[in-house]
Order: structure tokens, then C-alpha cells, then sequence
């Protein structure tokens, strides 16, 4: 009892400090629910704010803002009120009281309250997070990293040290949201091994990712987009993230990763689905400017027409709120989804012309890119756009803008080129990369065109500008020691100016450095090869053997284009079959993970090859995958959307006839018929000739039909019979053929019925086609696949396939009618 009286006491006295203790102004503080009640108790104490209190304070103002919708946050009332402004003259103030964590987020918190980036405030907290930026925890450091990507600085002396602290420390990073923040922020200043190293790291790291948060994957998919590298893996790890969060994803994200995903030319179908089907949900929901233009923009050019309507109604009703950036994203997906709804064009660009002056350099690019496309017609407005555009031309320095603003000045209708423009171009193009400098050509090509006293004398200023583009083109390429970084600026330049004056010295330069190629980039060399439509061995034989060799760290979906210049341009390296029997292997297990649409382009650049892998058929020409294309032929561009129906019908041919014992029907008749009667194909002069010289070594007009459409809906240029003994048979009745006098083939009913004329015992059918260079390699005589498939399938249909190349066509050997008869009998007759 004596005890407890002694320790009576002391326990009173350490009750009596511990209330004594207490931080009345955190308390006060912490039991805020409004912006309102934070600040005044920060007006009530200002004598006693500690830096506790001001980093409280300032913390529970943002986080009361951003749990609010956009439109309904009041930021410019808090920078308004007294109190905040003695808030920012606390913090000032107790900089250097603050521990680093406090620092940067206190620094983060003020700036997306509207404090400007030159108020002295935010000045002294850079400097001092600079100050300490070796020692801050990465965390810190992500967030400081995008503080600074915000400002603009992604290029600075300070992003540059960040990002040397982060490839000596990306080991310890564990924190997938931390490491996705630090990839965007730092994207500018990446060196190719260090990307490399960031995007294996982010692999593993999403493995770790709360799947409910899809903002992590869409930093990295930014990432990607910003260094301009397809990184298939990694986005499919994204996608599947992106395809778990649909229904919690809202129209401003959607509108994001579609168009982060179109800039890396990733499409895929079950996302793109899935997000058509999200944004039709949030139509109802999005009512106010800013949701309702990001949704206009995701949905108008994937929606169906109906959908389409329904969305330019309601945009023509709400277009006068728009803001700057509203209108432009309103107008570009009118342009991206070709409509001609001038009522709600005009209301647009009604808009837009109240807004010029608001717009950035690259946004009026964009603006003027979009009316000229969609064949808007208002003088005035691109005069007015015209001006503006050479006014920024003329004050810009950074290459990309200049190419940009060339490319669509030389859009608009001008009667020659301004010579301050010409020069500003000129002081330029030595920064341009190859890209840049074949769009510039395009552009001087066009002016050249309209320039109406160009014909008559050859203007300096242009034949400068042409020289210059070609001198600097080849200085880059004779100077480049990277495969990559050439491959990524010749993957768009091919062009009429870039295969006349750097094609050459391109090749060159690609076969120095051919030890380069590797299995991350064979698929880039291989599209730019098909693209280009030129052989060239021994780059091709160096991608079949690095792809025999290492097939295995090849993406499954690389494999289509890594096959494409052999089946398109018709070689075979020395080990042709183990090339197609590796990347057979190698997608096959993968099917059902790609695109319909690519899945079909695939399996049709196989056939041109004779390659008709069963698992890839059976697959294609199920109905569950038939009716998955259909579904995503709706949402694709219209020529992709053209190009992906006529190879299936091409494959469906192919395999009807090579490969019946699969039991493939034939079910593209109805689209032939529609397609023949639509297209009415043109003859050319020297069809014509050739029509008429084949009558005189037949023995009449009778022997032989022109244009004539085979089962399964070939064309070919002529046909006749031959019997037994190769002597010419005529036919029953006249040719069906009409021809226009502009050389178009009129169809008549019964040309397209496939009705054939029975033949005698022994006698067969010639096909006789001209082919033109469309049918050949760029300056060489060998035939692509498309012909030789062409062939195989009509040497089926029972026919004997002779073909007149061109250059034997139009040769000095044949220069008279007589030598053409006689070339045309002995390919005929034997």
C-alpha cells in the first residue's frame, strides 16, 4: 500500500506532461474535412506552424482536391486565399528544416496546386532537392524525376544526373509504381543499354503489381512510346493489366492507352474490343466537355456509323464549351474517322479560329493537317493558318517542328515558296535525321510542282535545298555506326527522292554494319527490306541465319515480318526450309495470342511460299476465329480493314486449291463477283497491242479472249486453246470483253458466270499474261512470290501459264511488229 501511494505521483506527473504534449494545431489539423477548416486553423496559428504543421497543411488541401472530379476542384480558389499564401511563405521559410521525403513531396504538393515553376518557392525547393539528390530515397527521387519532367527540364543537366543515379541503382528498386514514374521522366536521355535494362526490369517489377493498378503499365507503355521501341513482352504484360481494369478504366485513360498503342503500331483486337465496348457504356456518363471530348476521340473512329451520328449530335450541342485542346482532339478524330458532317465541322472550326492564338506551334500543324484532309473548304481560315505557320517556321530551331511545319505548309495551296522559309529550312537540315530529311523532299517536291515559274527557269532555292538534303543524307549515313538508330530513321523514309539519291549509299552503310543484326532488330531490317521491294542477298542471308540461330529470343509475333521479304520477294537462302520450319515452330504455340487480322496476313505470306503450316488453317478458317475477325474488321482503318478481306479471300483460294485435302470451302464467290464489278479493272496500251498482235498469230480476233475471269477468280490478261497438234482452236462464241476508250473493261452478265467452252480430247488452255514491274523486284528481273503463286494456282485450274515480262516486252530486240509476232508464237507455239 506504502508503494502504491509513492508511485501515485509520479504517475500523475507523467500524465500531466503527456497532455501537456499534445500538438493541438495537428490534432486541429487532422480533424479538417474541408479546405476551408485547414485553412483556418493555419490562420488561427500562424505564430505557432512548424514544419510538421505547413507539410500537414498543404498535404490535406491536395488531398481533398484530387479525390474531386477535374470540374469540380477548387484550386484557384485555395491559391487565392491569404492563408495559403502564408502557407508558401512558411515553407519557404522552413526549407531547410525539411527532411528529404517532406522536401519533395511538399515541392509535388504546391506545384499541382497552381504555384507557378518561376515563384521563388519552387525555385529554392528545386535547388535544394538538387542540392540533395544523391541522397535521396528513390521514391523521392521518382517523384522529384517527374516534377522535373513537368517543368520540361526531361533534358536538363539535373535529369541527365538522375538518370545516372538510377542506372547505378536500378538493381534496388522493388517498387514497380516508382520505377514506372522514373522510366517516363527520364525517357529523353536513355542509352540503348540502359532502355534495354529498364524494360527487363519493368518485367519482373509488374509480375510484383497490384493488378487493380492500371496507372503503373501506362507509364510504361509511355515509356515505350517515348523511345520509340516496340517491346512486344513487356506490352503484353501491360495489355493484360489494362484488359483486367476495362471496367474501372474511364474515357480519358482509354482515349490514352489507344492512342499510346497506335503510336507503337500495336493493335490489339481483344483491348481494342474491349475498350469500344467501355466507352458506348460511358456515352450516357460523359456529359460535361473535357470526359465527353476524350470520349469522342477514343470512340468516333472505331464506332459503327450509327454510334458515330449519335456522338457528332451531342458534340455539335456542347462544341461551343470546348477549350483549345478540346476542339483539336474533337477535330482529328473527325479527320481519323473520315466524316462529312460539315454542320458540325464548321461548329469545330468555328472554335478552333476563336482559339488560334492559344495554340503551339505543332498543334496548328495538326489543326491544318486535319481540314486539309478532310477537304475542308475555307480560304481564309488556312490563309490565315498559312501565316501562322510560317511565322512559328521561321522562329523554330528544333528539327522535328521544322520538318513538321514544312511537311504541312506544303500541303496548302501556294503560288512558290517564301525565300525566308527556303532559308530557314536550309539553316536546318544539317540537324535533320533521315526521316526528317525525306519528308523535307516530299514537301520541296511538291513546291517544285506548283510552283508555276519553275517551268520555265530551274529556281536556286530549290535545287539548294535538293542538294543539301542529299549531301546531309549521306554524311549521316556514311558517319552512322549504330544499326538501330538507322533502322529507326529509314523505317518511313522510303520514298521516290530517298531511293533515287540515298537507297545506295542506305545499302551500304546497312551491309557495313551487317555483323549488327541481331533478333531484336531482323524484323525491322527485314519490313524495311520488303518495303523497298529490292533483293539484297547477303542482308538476307544474315537474317535467315541469325533467326535459325536464335529463334528462340524472337517475339512469336516478329516472325511475320521476319518472313515477309522472303515470300513477298521471292528468295531462298542456302537453309530455306529450316527458316520456315523454325518460325512455324516458333508461333505456332502462340495461335491464339495474335491479332485475326495479323493471324490471316501471316498465314497468306506463308502460302505465297508454298508453306501451309495445318494448325494455322484449321485455325484461321474456324468459325469461332471467322467471326472474332469480323468483330474486329469493324473497328479497324479502312484500308487495313480492305487489305485484311482480300488476303483472306487470296488464302482461301490458295488453300482451296493447294491444299483440298483440308476440306476448306470456298466461300468468297459473292465478294469476287462484288469485287470484279466494283474494280473494272483498265487495259493499257500494251495489252491492247498485244490483244491485236495475237489475233495475227492465232489466225483471227476469234482465238483468243481477253480479260478472261478463271474459277476462283483469277483474271487473266488472254486465253486461248491449242489442241493436240498446238493448233489454235476459236471459241463458240464472242469474246465478252468491251472496252471503253478510256481502256476500261466493261463487264457484261455472263463474264463473270466462269462459263468455259468444252475441249476436245488433248487439247488445253493458255493463260497469257503481261507482266508488268509491278510483278518483279526494283531493278531486277526476278519474279516475286506473288506471281509464282499466281502461276502454281492457274497451272492447276489446268491451264499452261505463259508470261511476257515487261523488259522482253519492251525491248530493242522486239521494235517491230514482225519480231513481236514471232516472240509471241514461240511462246505460244512452241
Amino acid at each position: 500500500m506504502f508503494r502504491l501511494q509513492c508511485v501515485r505521483p509520479c504517475l500523475r506527473r507523467l500524465l500531466h506532461l503527456g497532455v501537456g504534449n499534445r500538438d493541438h494545431v495537428l490534432e486541429g489539423l487532422q480533424v479538417c474535412s474541408t479546405d476551408d477548416q485547414v485553412l483556418d486553423v493555419v490562420g488561427k496559428n500562424r505564430t505557432k506552424l512548424t514544419v510538421e504543421h505547413v507539410s500537414c497543411a498543404v498535404r490535406m488541401l491536395w488531398d481533398f482536391q484530387k479525390e474531386r472530379p477535374e470540374l469540380l476542384r477548387t484550386v484557384h480558389l485555395i491559391k487565392c486565399h491569404p492563408e495559403f499564401l502564408t502557407l508558401r511563405v512558411l515553407a519557404e521559410n522552413k526549407i531547410s528544416l525539411m527532411d528529404d521525403l517532406t522536401l519533395v513531396d511538399m515541392l509535388y504538393v504546391f506545384l499541382r496546386l497552381s504555384v507557378e515553376t518561376h515563384d521563388s518557392l519552387v525555385q529554392q525547393m528545386v535547388s535544394e532537392a538538387w542540392r540533395r539528390v544523391d541522397g535521396l530515397p528513390m521514391s523521392s527521387l521518382s517523384k522529384f524525376a517527374v516534377i522535373l519532367h513537368d517543368q520540361l527540364l526531361h533534358s536538363s543537366p539535373l535529369m541527365g544526373h538522375i538518370t545516372n543515379i538510377l542506372d547505378q541503382r536500378l538493381s534496388s528498386i522493388d517498387n514497380a509504381r516508382v520505377l514506372a514514374a522514373l522510366m517516363v521522366s527520364v525517357s529523353n536521355l536513355v542509352s540503348t543499354r540502359l532502355r534495354d535494362a529498364l524494360i527487363s526490369r519493368a518485367e519482373c517489377l509488374l509480375d510484383t503489381n497490384n493488378p487493380l493498378n492500371y496507372n503503373t503499365p501506362r507509364r510504361m507503355v509511355q515509356f515505350l512510346r517515348s523511345v520509340k521501341y516496340t517491346h512486344r513482352p513487356l506490352l503484353d504484360k501491360c495489355n493484360e493489366i489494362f484488359l483486367r481494369n476495362i471496367p474501372r478504366l474511364d474515357a480519358e485513360n482509354l482515349s490514352i492507352i489507344l492512342g499510346l498503342y497506335q503510336s507503337l503500331q500495336f493493335n490489339n483486337c481483344d483491348f481494342r474490343l474491349a475498350a469500344k465496348e467501355r466507352l458506348i457504356e460511358l456515352i450516357d456518363t460523359s456529359t460535361d466537355p473535357y470526359t465527353f471530348s476524350k470520349l469522342f476521340a477514343a470512340l468516333a473512329p472505331i464506332s459503327s456509323p450509327e454510334i458515330r451520328e449519335r456522338l457528332e449530335n451531342t458534340t455539335f450541342l456542347v462544341a461551343d464549351e470546348f477549350s483549345a485542346q478540346q476542339a483539336l482532339a474533337v477535330v482529328e478524330a473527325l479527320e481519323e474517322s473520315q466524316s462529312r458532317n460539315l454542320s458540325l465541322l464548321n461548329k469545330i472550326t468555328s472554335v478552333i479560329q476563336k482559339k488560334l492564338p492559344v495554340y503551339r506551334s505543332v498543334e496548328v500543324a495538326r489543326i491544318t493537317q486535319a481540314l486539309f484532309l478532310l477537304h475542308y473548304q475555307n480560304p481564309e481560315l488556312f490563309a490565315a493558318l498559312r501565316t501562322i505557320l510560317v511565322s512559328f517556321l521561321q522562329r523554330s530551331f528544333y528539327p522535328y517542328e521544322v520538318t513538321m511545319l514544312t511537311r504541312v505548309l506544303a500541303m496548302l495551296p501556294s503560288p512558290r515558296l517564301d525565300e525566308g522559309v527556303a532559308q530557314h529550312v536550309d539553316n536546318v537540315i544539317a540537324q535533320c535525321n533521315l526521316s526528317e530529311l525525306n519528308t523535307i523532299s516530299f514537301a520541296v517536291a511538291k513546291w517544285i510542282r506548283t510552283d508555276p515559274s519553275y517551268r520555265h527557269n530551274t529556281h536556286s532555292k530549290y535545287v539548294r535545298l535538293l542538294q543539301r538534303l542529299s549531301q546531309c543524307g549521306r554524311e549521316r549515313l556514311q558517319t552512322a555506326d549504330r544499326l538501330d538508330l538507322v533502322l529507326e530513321e529509314i523505317k518511313f523514309a522510303p520514298g521516290e527522292w530517298f531511293e533515287e539519291m540515298l537507297l545506295e549509299e542506305t545499302f551500304v552503310t546497312l551491309n557495313r554494319m551487317i555483323d549488327q543484326i541481331n533478333p531484336s532488330n531482323i524484323a525491322d531490317l527485314a519490313f524495311f527490306l520488303t518495303r523497298i521491294n529490292r533483293l539484297n542477298p547477303p542482308l538476307m542471308e544474315r537474317i535467315a541465319s541469325v533467326a535459325i540461330e536464335h529463334i528462340d529470343e524472337i517475339h512469336f509475333s516478329a516472325t511475320y515480318p521476319t518472313l515477309l521479304p522472303f515470300s513477298v520477294l521471292n528468295y531462298e537462302p542456302a537453309h530455306v526450309d529450316e527458316l520456315y520450319d523454325v518460325c512455324i515452330k516458333r508461333f505456332t504455340p502462340h495461335i491464339s495470342s495474335f491479332d485475326p487480322h495479323l493471324l490471316v496476313l501471316l498465314a497468306y505470306c506463308l502460302a505465297l511460299a508454298d508453306h501451309f503450316p495445318e494448325e494455322l488453317i484449321r485455325e484461321i478458317f474456324s468459325i469461332g476465329f471467322l467471326g472474332k475477325l469480323d468483330c474486329q474488321l469493324e473497328s479497324l482503318h479502312d484500308s487495313l480493314k480492305m487489305r485484311t478481306k482480300q488476303r483472306l479471300m487470296e488464302l482461301n483460294r490458295a488453300v482451296c486449291l493447294e491444299c483440298p485435302e483440308f476440306q476448306v470451302p470456298w466461300f468468297h464467290e459473292r465478294y469476287c463477283q462484288h469485287l470484279q464489278k466494283k474494280v473494272n479493272g483498265s487495259v493499257s496500251p500494251v495489252q491492247q497491242q498485244i490483244h491485236t498482235m495475237l489475233g495475227g498469230v492465232l489466225g483471227g480476233i476469234n482465238f483468243v479472249r481477253a480479260a478472261v475471269v478463271t474459277p476462283y477468280f483469277y483474271t487473266i490478261d488472254f486465253e486461248c486453246k491449242l489442241d493436240k497438234h498446238l493448233k489454235p482452236l476459236p471459241y463458240s462464241g464472242p469474246s465478252t470483253l468491251q472496252i471503253s476508250e478510256r481502256g476500261k473493261v466493261l463487264w457484261d452478265s455472263n463474264s463473270l458466270e466462269n462459263s468455259r467452252d468444252e475441249l476436245p480430247a488433248g487439247a488445253h488452255r493458255v493463260a497469257i499474261d503481261f507482266m508488268d514491274s509491278k510483278f518483279f523486284c526494283k531493278n531486277s528481273h526476278h519474279m516475286k512470290g506473288e506471281a509464282l503463286m499466281r502461276k502454281r494456282h492457274l497451272e492447276i485450274l489446268g491451264y499452261r501459264v505463259v508470261q511476257i515480262p515487261h523488259f522482253e516486252w519492251n525491248s530493242m530486240e522486239l521494235s517491230t511488229p514482225h519480231a513481236w509476232k514471232r516472240y509471241l508464237r514461240n511462246k505460244i507455239l512452241g
